[in-house]
């Protein structure tokens, strides 16, 4: 069920096309699952850690002295270039199961928190506001991605991402 919405999306993921994917009638999956909607929602569940692994796959790739906020954004647009139906599922789609969108960034890795404390060791009056000011070009170059409408090479938006943390950061 996870690799269909992965591939292509939630709305995809019925319980004929699963039984179908795993060659069985719809039966066991009822007999696991009391509804679709306890399914999708494990589905969340599991495309949250997703998306926590694949932050820390990336900054563990990436130099430890980068700006703050800077390897979250470029992990999160890179996120959304290669996994845009579930990148659309956890922060485009309305449907977030009782979780907020502070709680999906947040994660299991604590990767929101771990900004802002860095940002405040760097002497940043507000990390709050110069995370609004990041996140607008973040979620924007994001959700411009899975559309195909984003077409900056890597390291310009790398640029753009530590130009607009200067710019903000006092």
């Amino acid at each position: 069920a996870f690799e269909i919405a992965k591939t292509e999306g939630m709305e995809a993921v019925t319980a004929r096309k699963l039984a179908d994917k795993a060659g069985c009638s719809t039966q066991p999956i009822f007999r696991i699952y009391e509804n679709m909607e306890q399914l999708h929602k494990e589905i969340f569940e599991m495309a949250i850690r997703f998306f926590s692994d694949f932050y820390t796959d990336y900054c563990q790739k990436q130099q430890e002295t980068e700006k703050p906020f800077v390897h979250f954004g470029m992990a999160y647009i890179d996120f959304a270039i290669k996994h845009s139906q579930l990148f659309y599922l956890l922060f485009l789609s309305k449907e977030r199961y009782g979780k907020s969108l502070y709680e999906l960034l947040n994660g299991s890795t604590g990767a929101f928190m771990k900004e802002i404390a860095r940002t405040k060791s760097l002497g940043v009056k507000d990390p709050g506001e110069l995370f609004m000011k990041m996140w607008i070009f973040i979620h924007g170059a994001a959700g411009m991605a899975i559309t195909g409408d984003y077409d900056l090479p890597e390291a310009e938006t790398l640029r753009l991402l530590r130009e607009t943390y200067d710019k903000n950061a006092q």
